[in-house]
């Protein structure tokens, strides 16, 4: 059984105790030699010259692409070698299936990774995994055995990467996972069916990381960010008919509490009550955005709404208060019903939220909340019981989400990338205005 974690309740019940991050069976190969016989990045085709995506990843050099032809791959692949490219043909069509007993599919532990266009699906845990943490006992992440802080120093983060064209279904707990990075993307993607988070970003600091353009549904849990703080900017997505659309957390187990200083602009994070979904741990539901002891974060110009418990939900993690967020955007939207309330504070009175300020006219929890900016003084709170009563439907194992429906990829596979750009979120573009409630329901598998 898989280590376990502890985090304080973000909704108000008993804290979790989730079932996560087992060290993989799985073995790093050293790279083997160059791909061409002047050393020049080449090509290596799976299954036209290896026969498994893990053979062609043991063979490449830095700088080289595997290139993975349709088919369905039951295997677990692991990526050691700085600045290899793992990309399919076929998005829809290349898959890397777990087969509901494979640990994970893909996973990288090396500089430079990209991973592109193509399927990962019924997983245990992890269907894309990037982390630094790695050692001889293989790849992992999160807190070892569940009780012990992680040392950063002992294992130094993944520096660039990139997740682009990726559907992540089926998953057990996470779709698309990157813990112990930085400088990295995860873009155009999907992920649907995870018993934690679809996408979820972890433990870095100066993190300098871009989330955009993608879409979860029928998840635990939309978007999560544990401790991943300065320079995570999540924009252009759309995190709707989950249980919860996304979070900001911070956890102790963890390393760089308090999580702090994402920005989040022109998301849609909408009616966040999937019943075809798995169960989230703490029984949370109906919640457009989670911050639990997450400071000075801005959400501007998202469009919240037609969550039926709460839209934004304010609580502290031990005694990690909510300080300084800043929420800004619109509360409804012609289609969608209203949040059951825009705004709520249930942050515990030894630890009470201060200096969370809000745009518009959103309605609070308790009545009149003092959202108003420029406000220092604790805000008052509620009891959990507070909020609007809402009925939590039973999960559905994470095997039996509906599938997604087909997602776009990539227009050129054939050219091999050169090195991926040391830094990445200097030079995003951020919308200006809230974006329509429709932004990426083409891709979305919920009527």
């Amino acid at each position: 059984m898989p280590p376990k974690r502890h985090l304080q309740s973000l909704f108000g019940y008993i804290p979790r105790t989730a079932a996560i991050a087992s060290v993989l069976a799985l073995s790093a190969c050293a790279a083997g030699p160059a791909s061409s016989a002047d050393g020049t990045p080449g090509v290596l085709r799976v299954p036209e010259a290896f026969e498994t995506i893990q053979a062609a990843v043991d063979a490449a050099a830095p700088g080289d692409l595997v290139l993975v032809a349709p088919g369905t791959y039951a295997e677990e692949v692991l990526i050691g070698t700085d600045d290899v490219t793992l990309r399919g043909t076929e998005r829809n069509d290349v898959v890397i299936d777990g087969g509901g007993m494979r640990s994970s599919g893909v996973i990288a532990t090396a500089d430079g990774v990209r991973i592109e266009n193509l399927t990962v699906r019924r997983t245990m845990y992890y269907g894309v995994l990037v982390t630094g943490m790695h050692d001889e006992a293989g790849p992992t992440a999160h807190g070892l055995d569940g009780y012990e802080r992680l040392d950063p120093e002992q294992f130094p983060p993944v520096e660039r990467f990139a997740i682009r064209n990726v559907t992540a279904s089926n998953n057990g707990l996470y779709g698309i996972y990157a813990f112990d990075a930085r400088h990295g993307v995860i873009a155009d993607s999907y992920a649907s069916g995870s018993a934690d988070s679809g996408i979820y970003v972890g433990q870095c600091k100066d993190c300098d990381i871009l989330v955009t353009n993608n879409v979860a549904e029928r998840n635990a849990v939309g978007f999560e960010n544990a401790n991943a703080s300065d320079s995570v900017v999540v924009t252009g997505n759309r995190f709707s008919h989950n249980r919860i659309g996304m979070t900001l957390l911070s956890n102790y187990l963890e390393a760089f509490t308090p999580q702090h200083g994402n920005t989040i602009v022109g998301n849609v994070i909408s009616s966040n009550d999937a019943a075809d979904s798995p169960a989230h741990a703490e029984g949370g539901f109906g919640i457009g955005v989670g911050i639990s002891g997450g400071r000075d974060n801005v959400l501007r110009d998202n469009l919240v709404a037609g969550n039926p418990r709460a839209g934004v939900l304010l609580a502290n993690t031990e005694d990690l208060a909510a300080v300084g967020n800043r929420m800004d955007g619109a509360w409804s939207a012609a289609g969608l019903d209203a949040n059951g309330v825009d705004i709520a504070n249930i942050s515990a009175e030894r630890t009470p939220a201060r200096d969370n300020c809000a745009g518009g006219r959103p309605s609070t929890l308790p009545e009149n909340l003092g959202t108003r900016c420029g406000t220092t003084s604790p805000l008052a709170a509620v009891s959990p019981d507070a909020l609007p009563d809402v009925a939590v439907p039973p999960g559905v194992s994470f095997l039996k989400v509906p599938a997604p429906p087909a997602q776009p990829g990539m227009s050129d596979v054939e050219t091999v990338p050169g090195p991926l750009p040391p830094a990445v979120t200097d030079d995003a573009e951020l919308p200006d205005g809230v974006p329509a409630a429709g932004l990426l329901a083409e891709r979305s598998g919920v009527a």
